[in-house]
């Protein structure tokens, strides 16, 4: 047997009321949205029997009505006794909101709640209301889901059609219908509404709204007055305002980049205003994930608001609402490159991370920071389009402290590297490559370095083969190879060469060893079948390196080659691991004990 629903109507109007909306403030919004609507609505009516009149919006509030309630009148359309009964008392149905012409786009309520957010302030709520050339009707609305509807008395008629909605605070609510908090209520949401609004008769809506273009205003005077509101609202000074807009979305705004640094996991937040009601301080998602340097201030026809009306609806509409407001700020850095480059340079060194972000997917922004923005090198900072010019073949490290353990010694040998370890760097030069067939690169590792370093003529090698013999079973100890090279600087007596793959297999065997047999096996699958390790490479050209070379006592030799090999790991910014540490130890200590012998002979 087919049944219907039984619904607590007390209950789902407390769940619209409290549990909708964030705030209880928001009753102000949705009043001055119906008012705002009601109006609209005169100037759409197909009859042309309304009369033209001015439009206006009057709030009473507590402290002018004397009892504490609160009022809110408007000279708009109007309802008649039959459209009270579909738009005030039905929830969710919005066929007859059509019929009656009150769900098009002209309108910013199309979800017909907008009133129960006044159950959160009061109690009850009582709307008269008049049509043109109807009576004036009363409809008394309570939060336990009743109301009632009756002809206005003589008493109550309104002269004009309109409405006026009555709201008596309930208990705790007071402060909200008072002056003060109404009048900073209806400046927060309305103070850009087309039409007058006023409370307890002081005006309140007025002056240019961000998005527009007074007549006979300069473009020195309108960036000042857009640069205080910037600093009033955002609370900073801009590094630029640039103006944008979408006319599929019926958008118009501005846009204002930030003079400091932001977080780019933090969503940026923009102001957003519906048929210029403030729908939202804090909307997300407005702008591509790139364009984290701007705050917005925007107003729209055409976007949906979600339900709560407090962030946009994602849809299709937003979609390439946020690819048209992208497109706009990349060409505002294409114009700033080419008309104004020391002011692009400036605003790269705050916010690279972003137009790097960008130039990931954009050709256009690769070039530009191909061209402006300077990485670090070794022979100093230098932008992609100045290193290749330069050095021809671009060579670059990924990982930053593989570079900085590279950096001199590759300098020494004339060899000119990029620092690519920082964040894109590495994938905005293979696209850079990828845009420009011509452009030779390539990735300089450790363990390539060696292949740079100078070998030793046939007969050096000769006479340190016996060194070499010997060494090999102190540095086999601590997993490390050992190579004689001839390099700059010659100040430098080793060098140690560890790179990532190798790293990761020494990371391996070291956490095989401490695990048990089930991880211990598991960890296995990594090995690699041919065991690399890192290389201690001894100078030829450092003076030191040579005194160590020609030693021949086995434990003194154990000892300086030891000694070379934890200098090394320091200077390369390695960690030491305790076997590492017990070298130190030994090494200082037996360095110490020999000279001490040595001078009590």
């Amino acid at each position: 047997m087919s049944q219907t629903f039984r619904v607590d109507l007390r209950g789902i109007v407390d769940l619209l009321s409290h549990h909708l909306y964030t705030s209880p403030q928001v009753y102000v919004r949705e009043l001055l949205q119906n008012a705002v609507d009601a109006i609209t609505a005169v100037r759409q009516d197909d009859t042309g029997t309304s009369p033209r009149r001015t439009p206006r919006i009057e709030i009473s509030s507590g402290d002018a009505t004397g009892d504490g309630s609160l009022t809110i009148s408007d000279n708009g359309i109007g309802l008649s006794e039959a459209q009270v009964h579909e738009l005030l008392a039905t929830i969710g149905r919005s066929s007859k909101r059509d019929e009656l012409g009150f769900a098009r786009h002209e309108f910013m309520g199309q979800f017909g709640i907008g009133l129960l957010s006044c159950f959160m302030v009061s109690d009850a709520i009582e709307v008269t209301t008049r049509r043109e050339g109807e009576p004036t009707v009363l409809w008394h609305g309570r939060s336990d889901g009743g109301y009632a509807l009756e002809r206005a008395p003589a008493d109550r008629q309104r002269p004009e059609a309109g409405t006026t909605v009555t709201l008596r605070p309930r208990p705790g609510c007071e402060h909200l219908l008072t002056r003060r908090a109404v009048t900073d209520l209806v400046t927060h949401y309305g103070s850009r509404l087309p039409h007058p609004v006023t409370v307890d008769g002081e005006p309140v809506t007025g002056g240019p709204a961000p998005w527009d273009r007074p007549e006979g205003e300069g473009a020195a005077e309108r960036r000042a007055r857009l640069e205080a509101y910037c600093e009033e609202v955002f609370g900073f000074a801009p590094f630029d305002v640039v103006d944008i807009a979408s006319a599929e979305a019926g958008l118009r705004g501005v846009a204002f980049v930030l003079p400091m640094p932001a977080n780019p996991a933090v969503p940026a937040a923009h102001r957003v205003h519906l048929k210029r009601m403030l729908l939202a301080e804090g909307a997300e998602r407005l702008l591509p994930d790139w364009a984290f340097f701007v705050r917005c201030v925007v107003d729209t026809g055409e976007l949906r608001p979600t339900a709560s009306r407090e962030a946009l609806y994602e849809d299709s509409l937003l979609e390439a609402t946020r690819e048209t407001l992208g497109d706009l700020l990349r060409g505002w850095l294409v114009r700033l490159s080419v008309q104004e480059p020391g002011r692009l340079r400036s605003f790269l060194r705050v916010h690279h991370l972003g137009v790097k972000a960008l130039a990931l997917h954009d050709d256009e922004m690769l070039r530009l920071v191909a061209e402006y923005w300077p990485m670090e090198t070794n022979v100093g900072p230098l932008t992609l389009a100045e290193f290749t010019a330069r050095y021809g073949l671009l060579r670059y490290t990924p990982l930053l402290d593989e570079f900085r353990r590279l950096a001199p010694v590759a300098a020494a040998q004339g060899l000119a590297v990029v620092n690519a370890g920082y964040v894109y760097d590495a994938e905005l030069i293979d696209r850079f490559a990828t845009l420009d067939r011509s452009l030779e690169t390539e990735q300089l590792r450790a363990a390539d370095l060696t292949t740079h370093l100078a070998r030793l003529d046939a007969a050096d090698e000769r006479a340190l083969a016996p060194f070499l013999a010997a060494a090999d079973p102190v540095l086999a100890r601590l997993g490390c190879d050992v190579l004689v090279r001839s390099f700059e600087p010659s100040g430098l007596p080793a060098l140690y060469l560890l790179d990532d793959d190798t790293a990761f297999q020494l990371d391996v065997r070291g956490t095989r060893e401490q695990v048990d047999e089930t991880w211990a096996a598991i960890l296995g699958s990594f090995r690699s079948e041919t065991e690399p390790r890192p290389r201690l490479v001894l100078n030829h050209r450092n003076p030191l390196a040579r005194q160590v070379l020609a030693l021949t006592e086995p434990e003194l030799r154990s000892i300086c080659l030891e000694g070379l090999y934890v200098q090394a790991l320091l200077l390369g910014h390695h960690p030491l691991r305790p076997a590492d540490t017990a070298v130190l130890n030994q090494s200082f200590l037996g360095l110490i004990g020999r000279a001490v012998a040595g001078g009590a002979q």
